[in-house]
């Protein structure tokens, strides 16, 4: 109940790593890897809200996981932009969405919703992208200092950046299967950011030339390389090193670019008016605005009644990032929980692949030569050996048979020595041992099969990558989904018992 609605912060977000970590142990416990339990799980998608229900553990654990990355994103959002701390937390929030919404799509199969099909994921992991795009640029921003050329040229490289990326995700909005999930004002925003964008890569460029001190000797050779990788192509006229030392050459090829920033910021201020909904959004109208009338009033003071040459057409801007987005993958070793089942014992054992005849309780008198068995491993341990004629063969103990409690005690994650001492310390009265057989595994034989596949037991459950995503639900349903788990470090309590492993007195008889 707790994490359908989790807080808005880093303790909503561990309460849904716990759940999501509960429902790994969940799934091994209670699903058999061959059918599905007729347990029902209700999601509705986040941007249509038409309801969705399978009957897959899969689906509960990628509707978690979406919202890992749904709060991320939220977190994200709700960060002070205008600080450096505020931005480099956005920038993390950000990337940790990107990976929660990419490990979704790299695991999940024929996703029942709309929010989990792989063309809307690969759209939201792209959205999150752009976002820790436009963070680095606002990074930029306040870092770079005012009137040097090359942080100048260095931020219209980085707005051209966020334009490429926001650009990407609006071709990805507007493909067939996107398209009727996304809203309106989402597209839109989006493709006014790319416009926006790509407004202020001009507008950058046409500050570092007109704004910013020619260059002298010293500083020539290192503007000069810069420069003739800002360009997408050279712009025509003069060499690139009198166009540097220039005045009038620097200031023609300003006034182009500015020409350009204008045009695109009346595109973005456009492509707005057309949503209704960004209409009402004053402060993106006044955003749009504030930097329309900048480039505008820098074109005025640059523009001499004078000139008569034509403004030409200034090239397009290279795009360049000094930080590239990281897609940060879900960590969820960082949560520790501990297997709310915990007390039905090793979940190597009693788990749901395997089927058990029902429990037998069997009292036992100590004969002469002990009780007649051998016990072999821990948690649970293993009747190994029961001697023809003796006392356990009589009370109908079996090879095979695990040991599950001594005179109430329960034993299930009991090692070798404490079973040994339960019972040792009976009386004349006997003991009563509660034992419980493995279907399918009678006999030493079967008992030794299952340990020699069982010796590199630990191994094999830390390589069962995502529970093996190769791995089909076998489901009737048309929306068959990938049964997938996470990969953990598993805290003491839950540590997996091997119930096979060989120990000292092995044979030792009791």
């Amino acid at each position: 109940q707790a994490m359908r609605t989790p807080s808005r912060n880093e303790a909503g977000l561990e309460l849904l790593m716990e759940y999501y970590n509960q429902l790994y142990f969940f799934d091994s416990r209670f699903f058999p890897p061959n059918k599905n339990l007729g347990v029902f799980f209700h999601w509705y998608d986040s941007l249509t809200g038409v309801p969705s229900h399978q009957r897959a553990l899969a689906f509960e654990k990628g509707s978690v996981l979406f919202n890992i990355g749904a709060l991320h994103t939220q977190i994200g959002a709700r960060q002070d932009r205008a600080s450096l701390p505020g931005l480099n937390q956005a920038i993390d929030a950000f990337q940790k969405a990107a990976g929660a919404f990419n490990y979704l799509k790299e695991n999940f199969s024929n996703a029942p919703s709309l929010d989990m099909s792989a063309a809307s994921l690969n759209m939201l992991v792209r959205l999150m992208v752009a976002q820790v795009q436009e963070c680095v640029f606002e990074k930029t921003t306040l870092l770079s200092a005012q009137h040097d050329f090359l942080a100048r040229l260095q931020l219209a490289q980085e707005a051209a950046r966020v334009e490429d990326v926001y650009s990407l995700v609006h071709q990805t909005m507007t493909q067939a299967h996107v398209k009727d999930y996304v809203p309106f004002s989402w597209t839109t925003m989006v493709h006014v950011k790319s416009e926006h964008f790509k407004a202020l890569s001009h507008y950058f460029a046409a500050i570092a030339l007109c704004d910013c001190p020619v260059a002298s000797d010293a500083e020539l050779p290192e503007q000069e390389k810069a420069f003739i990788q800002f360009h997408v192509t050279m712009p025509e006229g003069p060499s690139l090193r009198l166009l540097l030392q220039d005045p009038e050459e620097r200031r023609k090829l300003g006034k182009a670019h500015l020409k350009k920033a204008i045009m695109k910021h009346e595109e973005a201020m456009r492509i707005h008016g057309l949503c209704k909904i960004l209409r009402k959004m004053d402060i993106l109208q006044e955003v749009l605005s504030f930097a329309h009338k900048r480039s505008l009033s820098k074109y005025s003071e640059i523009d001499h009644e004078e000139d008569f040459f034509e403004t030409g057409d200034a090239p397009d801007i290279h795009s360049k990032t000094h930080q590239k987005p990281e897609i940060k993958s879900p960590s969820f070793s960082q949560v520790k929980v501990t297997d709310i089942f915990h007390r039905l014992g090793p979940l190597s054992v009693f788990s749901a692949k395997n089927k058990w005849y029902p429990a037998r309780r069997v009292h036992l008198m100590r004969g002469e030569n002990g009780f007649g068995f051998t016990l072999r491993g821990d948690s649970p341990v293993l009747i190994a050996g029961v001697i023809p004629g003796g006392c356990a063969a009589e009370a109908g103990l079996k090879e095979g048979d695990y040991i599950i409690s001594v005179n109430g005690k329960d034993c299930k994650w009991s090692k070798h020595a404490e079973v040994v001492q339960l019972l040792k310390s009976t009386g004349e009265e006997g003991v009563e041992i509660g034992v419980i057989t493995l279907q399918g595994s009678e006999g030493l034989k079967a008992v030794d099969k299952k340990a020699a596949a069982m010796s590199s037991g630990a191994g094999l459950l830390k390589s069962n990558k995502e529970n093996n995503r190769k791995s089909l639900m076998n489901s009737k349903s048309a929306s068959t989904l990938l049964v997938w788990s996470k990969k953990s470090k598993r805290s003491k309590k839950s540590a997996y018992g091997v119930p096979f492993t060989a120990v000292g007195d092995n044979d030792a008889m009791y």
